[in-house]
């Protein structure tokens, strides 16, 4: 009997962590093999592959990303083999699976669930060559003109009961995304959270996790994507594994996290200074500030905790912080949503993720749709249109700003310049951003992409446009950052620049001055000055920058004076640069 289990990944650089678990649960009574593709395959290509292989059982994993795409590919498979016994499972089939098999006369069985127990027990009843599959727990099937759902089947107890998949795993996930979990299930009751409907939280033992992850360290993977829903719920358990990371000291890896932010107490805030720069991710949710709307969608949380917490990791200037919100919750209107915007923005993460409420299948906010007058599509992705608080027209100028927050302000290649921008000439940072959508649409430059050196000059036009003064302090503060930001010395031409020739002749003398390389880069004394030249970028300023930046952008004229700023490339994934102002030097050669 030849079993294959697939899925659709949303990338190619993303593994699926599903079907090697229910693989793993089951490879000992029939071999299986896995097939793994992604949403911008074709689907011609994708059946042609799957077909190539002639399997008797195909399960597919499923979610909110691939649900039509899957459907479509096994109505073909369907049509082409009808023997093919098909097998759907997965979140987004998991509460309607009565509602699957009657309007898809080509899917067999949909496993609601967990999979691993139940397609195991589906493989030994048609190994058994029973084609009656009634008395298997947590599937909806066919009995002749019917359609049964049987009874669920209980948790698995013991996690360890589920062979590790990330045995032997040679080169497979290299440079890849791997998805990983340490436990399963939530101690939160969040209502637009698929994992408020399973109670309790249960882990995987300690020294399994370890062996794992040193497994995946050694296959030389992207991301090691940790899934669990409140990876710091157990916090001597969540220490644990990352002093392990910490201690084996990875190359070219980092870990990510959902994290509480408000259980991070002083013990693990001191703890997780040592991790090394780039080493850890966290996702924190923050979903609104709006009491009303965090007592209605279930949520625990003390937003003023979280504060605090949050800038204390940014301060440490070694952790990745990306911080969700939330539009269209509960009570939750356009200036509520603004202010919970500006309170996240105030902490200054390295990323605010804007998303938008999808009202997931068996969540308890899609069982409320009616009392706050959710207007959706029924298909994925079931994001909310409008609601009794926030209008279409509202939504899509936040669809708008959610642009420009990624654009502009994600990942900080615009720091400095919209510190300054948001600081001098705007109330909040919401409204700088809404300002910024009026002008970007008004040019139709949402219509078209955009590099990112055509972003910078766009934000540029932008600040001429509107008549600021200081424009010269602007333009200076925008060189600052786009040569902080990239190491290339094709700098664009409408960032204007003096003594460029002058400096490029002296470059290589200035890195050989003793007293500037001890008192800056004192690392590089022993090293060629050819091996270290291409780190190095030296810039002439009309502004004291790094004066400015101290006084929290407050401009006065004693600022418009000359400096030389070096820059010197780290590529660190939070410090990529580190500057330092060698007009004293300069002024010397």
């Amino acid at each position: 009997m030849k079993v294959i289990l697939t899925t659709l990944n949303s990338k190619f650089i993303h593994s699926a962590l599903s079907i090697r678990y229910i693989k793993s649960y089951s490879d000992d009574i029939v071999p299986i093999e896995l097939m793994e593709f992604t949403v911008n395959q074709n689907i011609d290509y994708i059946v042609g592959e799957i077909y190539k292989k002639n399997p008797d059982i195909i399960g597919f994993s499923t979610y909110i990303w691939n649900r039509e795409e899957t459907l479509k590919i096994c109505e073909v498979l369907k049509i082409i083999k009808p023997e093919m016994k098909i097998i759907l499972g997965g979140p987004e089939v998991s509460f309607d699976g009565k509602d699957i098999l009657q309007n898809n006369f080509f899917v067999d069985i949909v496993v609601y669930g967990e999979g691993e127990a139940t397609f195991r027990e589906l493989l030994k009843t048609s190994l058994d060559g029973k084609d009656d599959y009634s008395k298997v727990k947590g599937i909806f099937c066919r009995e002749g003109k019917e359609i049964i759902q049987t009874p669920p089947r209980p948790l698995i107890e013991k996690l360890d009961s589920i062979p590790s998949p990330y045995v032997e795993i040679g080169d497979e996930f290299k440079n890849k995304i791997v998805y990983f979990e340490s436990s399963r299930g939530c101690p939160f009751n969040c209502q637009f959270c698929l994992s408020s409907t399973i109670k309790g939280v249960r882990y995987f033992d300690l020294e399994r996790v370890k062996k794992d992850l040193d497994s995946l360290i050694k296959a030389e993977v992207k991301q090691v994507k940790f899934v669990d829903r409140t990876f710091n719920a157990n916090k001597k358990y969540a220490m644990e594994i990352m002093n392990f990371i910490i201690e084996k000291n990875p190359k070219n890896i980092n870990f990510h996290f959902e994290v509480t932010a408000h259980l991070l107490d002083r013990e693990m805030l001191n703890f997780i200074k040592k991790a090394k720069e780039g080493l850890f991710q966290f996702e924190i949710g923050v979903q609104s500030t709006n009491s009303k709307t965090i007592e209605a969608v279930g949520r625990t949380t003390d937003f003023n905790k979280l504060k605090l917490v949050c800038k204390e990791i940014k301060s440490n200037n070694n952790i990745h912080q990306h911080l969700d919100l939330i539009a269209g919750l509960p009570y939750e209107n356009y200036e509520s949503f603004k202010k919970s915007f500006n309170d996240v923005y105030e902490i200054k993460p390295e990323k605010i993720q804007l998303g938008f409420l999808k009202l997931l299948k068996g969540s308890g906010l899609r069982k409320d749709k009616d009392k706050h007058n959710f207007k959706f599509l029924d298909q994925p992705p079931y994001e909310v249109l409008e609601t009794d608080y926030i209008s279409y027209r509202e939504m899509l100028k936040l669809k708008g700003i959610e642009d420009l927050v990624e654009k502009y302000f994600n990942e900080g290649y615009f720091k400095h310049s919209l510190e300054y921008l948001i600081r001098n000439k705007y109330i909040t940072a919401f409204d700088f951003f809404e300002d910024l959508l009026k002008y970007w649409e008004k040019n139709k430059y949402h219509t078209i992409s955009h590099s990112r050196n055509r972003l910078y000059k766009i934000l540029l036009d932008f600040y001429i446009r509107k008549d600021f003064d200081n424009s010269v302090v602007f333009k200076e503060l925008m060189k600052y950052d786009y040569i902080y930001n990239n190491n290339n010395p094709n700098i664009p031409r409408f960032l204007e620049r003096t003594e460029v020739k002058l400096i490029q002749r002296n470059k290589h003398n200035i890195l050989k001055n003793e007293k500037l390389l001890d008192k800056y880069l004192n690392q590089y004394k022993n090293i060629a000055t050819k091996k270290i030249i291409n780190k190095i970028h030296i810039e002439k300023f009309k502004v004291d920058i790094e004066e400015l930046i101290s006084n929290q952008y407050s401009m006065d004229n004693n600022m418009l004076k000359d400096r030389y700023i070096l820059f010197d490339y780290k590529n660190g994934s939070i410090i990529r640069c580190k500057t330092y102002d060698i007009t004293e030097f300069i002024n010397k050669e």
